[in-house]
């Protein structure tokens, strides 16, 4: 029994304060990091978050004040890296009701309007829109400079 007892003493750890078998410290004494965010004087300003903006084609529009808009994006393969479409739809808010199904619009994030809705729809300018704008003011600048297009010779001779 005196062996027993003898063992268990041995096995006392040398520091009344250290409750741990192999020795190492508790946590409420290590030492503690001396610089932290509450000290630093930018850290009571807010975060800047980046607005977070993506286009999309209206995929349906058949409930009220919502579209649903699908955005493709390119992302490589996981192993062949070529870049492959990936299409996800979002729900966003629409409160004129403006958006038909084919629209290209505009999703601006905000605040959550619901449960899945966290984006507002925005109208985009058409892509051929702009070419045909370029398109129609470069004839006007050759009608300014007095050289008749060939179509136009061809009535007059």
């Amino acid at each position: 029994m005196s062996v027993i007892t003898s063992s268990l003493h041995s096995l006392k750890l040398s520091s009344p304060k250290s409750r741990f078998l192999n020795g190492s410290t508790p946590l409420t004494r290590l030492s503690k990091p001396t610089s932290t965010p509450q000290n630093l004087p930018y850290a009571s300003f807010p975060q800047i978050k980046a607005m977070k903006k993506m286009q999309g084609r209206v995929v349906c529009a058949s409930s009220d004040k919502t579209v649903a808009v699908e955005v493709v994006r390119l992302d490589p393969h996981p192993k062949y890296k070529r870049r492959i479409r990936k299409k996800k739809k979002y729900q966003a808010h629409d409160p004129e009701n403006q958006f038909q199904v084919g629209d290209l619009v505009q999703l601006e994030k905000s605040r959550p309007i619901s449960k899945t809705k966290s984006f507002i729809a925005v109208a985009m300018p058409p892509r051929n829109a702009s070419k045909k704008a370029a398109g129609e003011s470069s004839n006007a600048g050759n009608n300014e400079l007095g050289i008749p297009l060939e179509s136009e010779q061809q009535l007059e001779a």
